[in-house]
């Protein structure tokens, strides 16, 4: 195989990456992903190093243009990658892992030793606990996840195989339609649903397809951590409104004549954690028609609410066809599945058929199909019944471990009535950063809730996920939090 991406100056064409080979059962997609993005944390692709094409990567690299072309559009859609028409692909300038507060440890310098790739799944490291918006894979039913699989490999069809849909696989569009009808209560159909790896992938397309050059982007302060660098490729101006009790507000955006495009997270603000009431989702939608403002709403954990249901979805309300709806399995089942969706307004499922069709082809067909199968045989509500159960005895554990080192007077949480984390309003005495290093000095992972405001000013706070942990690491906290109480 040759060496890819040969060594030039920036902007110019690409870099040298020294590759390995693919790891044991590692397919080349996740190979090709795995390198490039590898190269980009480790400094060999830097900010504005441009790429090869597809098709020159692929003969270089001996693999079907098919492989490279889903890598890349991966990688854009984690906001590595950026592509400009006309002109090619570039390394990011703002890159999504800069953004993670977790304490990882840092990629090995170009000509460093690597630590060895585990032999099995079951020898890979976990990820800290207590970090937020982190599903538990221990939870999914990997065993009849197997049997779908086999069971569609089995069944499927060459017409499948060489099937050319930009959308995604008509089965699952289906199940994702039927599946958002009866628990979002969006009245939809499968022609309106685009098959995606992620939410940050649905943030990009519509970047890449609705905005232009001036426009603004209005997003929620605080917000999710990756939503702001993915608009800022492609708006002049990223605008954050500062929440208040009931999430964003229309009445600050309507200062703002020039915005394009709003991005919100009304079923749990994320990070905050509040759910917009239905008053103020009709004055956002209101405030769309009047300002010809598309809404892009993230659904990012409405399916684990665990003191009353959710809310209908604000697409559920949508008569002027302005809102994309956005969601993702990666939250809901594994964080390596890789399967997202959206759901567009009709009138732009041409435009982003045929943006799909240039930018990569959707997921792999006989995962698209063995998840259609899991939805339609009811496994996946079984399994979101166990997933919430679980979770909220975490929740309950967790609250349980703060309630017992502050005190009930000095408790003040928020957000954690649904998803996988709560704020935790840090009492007088304790700062941010002391919570934060102390966590990382016990193996622990808490998430800074400053870093995720942009003019907003806060109390200090720190975000605790409660999904994925283990009794031990329940003590540790307890035990660090004692500490740092003592020493206040």
């Amino acid at each position: 195989m040759t060496s890819p991406l040969s060594r030039r100056t920036r902007g110019v064409s690409s870099v040298d990456l020294a590759t390995d080979g693919p790891h044991p059962g590692e397919v080349k997609q996740a190979w090709v992903y795995r390198q490039i993005r590898d190269g980009i944390l480790g400094g060999a692709l830097p900010a504005g190093a441009r790429l090869p094409s597809t098709r020159s990567l692929a003969e270089r690299w001996q693999l079907a243009r098919m492989t490279v072309e889903a890598a890349y559009d991966q990688l854009r859609g984690e906001g590595y990658l950026v592509s400009a028409v006309g002109s090619g692909t570039y390394v990011s300038a703002t890159l999504p892992d800069r953004f993670v507060t977790a304490a990882a440890a840092c990629p090995p310098a170009r000509g460093g030793t690597a630590a060895p790739a585990p032999a099995s799944a079951a020898e890979a490291p976990r990820a800290a606990p207590f970090g937020a918006r982190l599903a538990d894979a221990a939870l999914f039913p990997l065993d009849e996840w197997r049997r779908l699989l086999a069971g569609c490999a089995r069944r499927i069809t060459p017409a499948q195989l060489s099937a050319d849909e930009p959308l995604g696989a008509w089965p699952l569009r289906e199940q994702i339609a039927h599946y958002l009808g009866t628990a979002r209560g969006i009245a939809c159909d499968a022609g309106q649903v685009i098959v995606l790896s992620g939410i940050r992938h649905a943030l990009d397309l519509s970047a890449r397809l609705l905005l232009s050059a001036g426009d603004q982007v209005l997003i929620e302060d605080p917000a999710y951590m990756n939503a702001e660098p993915i608009f800022r490729q492609y708006a002049a101006r990223v605008v954050p409104l500062p929440v208040d009790q009931d999430g964003f507000a229309p009445a600050a955006a309507r200062r703002y004549r020039r915005a394009r495009l709003a991005y919100v997270t009304p079923a749990h603000q994320s990070p905050l954690g509040m759910a917009m009431p239905a008053a103020r989702r009709m004055a956002l939608l209101d405030w769309a028609g009047q300002n010809d403002c598309w809404i892009l709403e993230d659904d990012y954990d409405s399916e684990f609410n665990y003191e009353r249901l959710p809310l209908p979805a604000l697409k559920s309300l949508d008569e002027g066809d302005r809102v994309i709806h956005c969601g993702s399995f990666n939250k809901t089942l594994f964080a390596a599945l890789r399967i997202g969706y959206a759901v567009l307004p009709r009138r732009l499922v041409p435009a982003f058929s045929e943006l799909r069709r240039i930018t990569g082809r959707s997921n792999s067909v006989i995962e698209q199909l063995a998840l259609a199968e899991f939805l339609r045989s009811g496994a996946f509500a079984r399994h979101l019944r166990r997933a919430r159960a679980a979770y909220q005895q975490r929740r309950d554990r967790v609250l349980q471990c703060l309630r017992e080192a502050v005190g009930e007077a000095a408790l003040r949480v928020s957000g954690e009535q649904a998803g996988f984390h709560f704020v935790w309003w840090l009492p007088p005495g304790l700062d941010e950063a002391a919570v934060l290093a102390a966590a990382r000095a016990h193996g622990l992972r808490l998430e800074s809730l400053s870093a995720l405001c942009h003019r907003v000013s806060l109390p200090p706070g720190v975000l605790v996920g409660f999904s994925a942990w283990q009794d031990e690491e329940v003590v540790r906290l307890g035990e660090m939090l004692r500490g740092l109480l003592r020493r206040r």
